[in-house]
């Protein structure tokens, strides 16, 4: 994976435009020794109330697709076998994503379609439950249900992005039959699937912003109008710590100082996506962000500890 050169969080912040620092910042600011009371001068993280999201000191480590790529786990993403990864390793929130099979059966499952990686082919929707289960991924892992992650993790907290609009009610419905909606955070890319979501289960799942909405948050002068103006629905923005922009080159920021502040002074979280650099782990952390979203479990673990911030016991929410 090609490295992403950070931000220099010295350097100027102005909305969505951003110059990059000369190269020779990254080697200064990686030769740094941050610690968590400098990385976090400034700045006082939100108690929401949530046992998701209230942690003792730390940001929330987050196991996206259970880390994908973690050196022992590429090409075995959102498999039982990577969540079985994290856990060991000390996560406790396993980012995940939802698509339903044609006989609504929920699937930890990211693409529409079977064939990037499982030796399958096919849209997910268009098939039997008994069909998908016989797809593997990487060639030697089932596809796993969204019921078989939470009896493996009864314990774990779960972010789930929703990927297809057929699989809002059926999630809805298996979060209350399970009783555990105060065990996830629910996102999409669309916003019409999550507006739905929130209407069905009327405010009892924390739920993030969807592009519309995080639009609204960047462009705010205040976390508070930002807050309004979402219908105060937003528990967390989950974003990229960048946006390229197609045919330009230019990398716009999304994640600034600013954005913390606003967030936090509205008494909300900011989660960034997905972050497997340690300098830029470092960076953010020194942002404020709330959370981090890795594909690489042990490079963030390792950081996060090297800061004495990794919180590696379990994380139960009250009962």
């Amino acid at each position: 994976m090609a490295r992403r050169a950070p931000v220099h969080p010295g350097a100027s912040e102005l909305p969505f435009l951003h110059l990059h620092p000369a190269l020779g910042a990254r080697k200064r600011f990686h030769d740094l020794t941050v610690l968590p009371t400098v990385l976090n001068a400034g700045v006082t993280r939100p108690r929401t109330g949530h046992d998701y999201l209230d942690r003792p000191s730390g940001p929330i480590p987050f196991a996206h697709r259970g880390g994908a790529l973690h050196p022992e786990l590429e090409g075995l993403e959102n498999t039982l076998h990577a969540f079985r990864h994290a856990y060991r390793l000390g996560y406790r929130h396993l980012e995940t994503d939802v698509h339903c099979t044609r006989d609504g059966v929920l699937l930890a499952f990211h693409d529409r379609r079977l064939d990037r990686v499982t030796d399958r082919t096919g849209n997910v929707c268009d098939l039997s439950y008994d069909e998908v289960r016989l797809a593997l991924i990487g060639t030697r892992e089932p596809i796993p249900t969204l019921g078989e992650l939470f009896d493996e993790f009864p314990h774990a907290c779960f972010n789930i992005d929703i990927k297809a609009p057929d699989a809002v009610e059926p999630l809805a419905r298996f979060l209350r039959e399970r009783r555990v909606e105060d065990r996830v955070l629910v996102g999409s890319f669309s916003p019409e699937s999550l507006n739905r979501f929130r209407a069905i289960t009327l405010g009892r799942v924390l739920t993030s912003a969807h592009p519309l909405e995080v639009l609204i948050w960047v462009l705010s002068p205040s976390g508070r109008l930002a807050d309004w103006l979402t219908g105060r629905r937003v528990a967390a923005l989950q974003v990229p710590h960048h946006r390229r922009i197609p045919g330009l080159g230019w990398r716009l920021p999304v994640v600034t100082r600013r954005l913390v502040r606003k967030a936090h002074a509205a008494g909300r979280h900011v989660h960034v996506w997905t972050v497997d650099d340690p300098v830029e782990i470092r960076e953010l952390l020194a942002l404020g962000v709330d959370g981090l979203m890795t594909d690489r479990t042990d490079m963030l673990k390792d950081v996060l500890i090297s800061m004495g911030v990794w919180e590696g016991e379990p994380h139960e929410p009250r009962t």
